[in-house]
């Protein structure tokens, strides 16, 4: 069995160790879905509230948002603090248990180019000052991102690994409109392009079983999003969770999630058309939580995984 070229094996690979990307949570940051600015509500399928802050530091800043047209943050300061106890943290304890040796930090929660260019910047920097992390991993929408920031990204390029994620979900502006996705699919293209031209390097991320979207159209997501030169890929279901659009969706009819089944076709369909130098970092994803409505099949990640393997196998691969 071959094994599929994972983002692990990318950083085992350049990094000649392991590398492990910590995931930040910085209060302030939100999304122009969620504020009013280009749609309200967020998309069907976000819980808004999943995204709340964990720790003390960043329940001290609630109520307090940044946007690209904010003309000054008081809580910096706070913001850097945050930053620094929680990649302390998460760092020990990847190291503790899995023998972590240098990191990615990941500003992961919301859309995090989305404030002012010296919060960026500040936050940036100080994330590259930390002891043996080796670049950063930001996850961001492509509406939300200025020429200023991808410039000062490219600059970090030059020294640092430096990643940006991009939410593609689906190339079918029909798929966007019903999600209330907020942009239309060319302008996910246009940044990912952009962010290409720059030198850095991006993460798609794709979720199958989308409303209205049958498996072909899926497939057909995949491909454009290899074809615009993507260099990393995360997979997911689409999953039911209370407290959203979707949900009330999913209660009243209208919506039917994705079958394990069809999302194993697509999955190994798509994963078998991948370019080899793509890498995976995720297969799926799911929430073993009292608020997962459905589908049940999305609880266990274990499971999951293991099923997907068995799918992966007549292809003589393995994840």
């Amino acid at each position: 069995m071959e094994q599929i070229y994972t983002y692990g094996n990318y950083l085992k690979n350049k990094f000649g160790c392991k590398v492990y990307k910590v995931g930040i949570n910085i209060s302030g940051f939100t999304c122009p879905n969620i504020d009013g600015t280009v749609a309200k509500g967020g998309c069907t399928f976000c819980e808004n509230d999943s995204f709340s802050a964990s720790t003390g530091e960043v329940q001290e800043l609630k109520g307090f948002h940044l946007n690209l047209d904010s003309t000054e943050n008081p809580h910096l300061d706070k913001q850097l603090k945050q930053l620094e106890i929680q990649f302390k943290a998460i760092s020990a304890r990847q190291k503790r248990e899995y023998g972590a040796e240098k990191f990615l930090v990941y500003f992961q929660s919301f859309t995090n180019t989305y404030a002012p260019f010296e919060t960026l910047k500040a936050l940036y920097d100080k994330a590259l000052s930390f002891e043996n992390v080796v670049g950063l991993s930001i996850g961001t929408r492509s509406d939300s991102i200025t020429e200023e920031t991808l410039d000062y990204l490219a600059k970090l390029n030059k020294t640092s690994e430096i990643w940006i994620e991009f939410g593609i979900q689906s190339i079918y502006d029909e798929t966007l409109i019903r999600i209330n996705r907020g942009h239309d699919a060319q302008n996910v293209k246009t940044w990912i392009q952009k962010s290409k031209k720059a030198g850095l390097n991006v993460c798609g991320h794709l979720i199958f079983g989308l409303p209205g979207e049958d498996s072909k159209m899926m497939i057909e997501t995949a491909k454009e999003a290899y074809a615009w030169g993507i260099d990393s890929v995360k997979y997911h279901p689409l999953y039911v969770v209370k407290r959203t659009a979707l949900a009330n969706e999913f209660k009243s009819g209208k919506f039917t999630p994705i079958s394990e089944q069809e999302y194993l076709d697509v999955l190994t369909h798509t994963i078998g058309l991948k370019p080899e130098h793509v890498s995976v970092q995720r297969v799926t994803a799911g929430l073993n939580e009292d608020s997962l409505l459905a589908p049940a099949w999305c609880r266990d990640k274990n499971i999951q995984v293991k099923n997907i393997n068995a799918a992966l196998k007549p292809l003589g691969l393995k994840y």
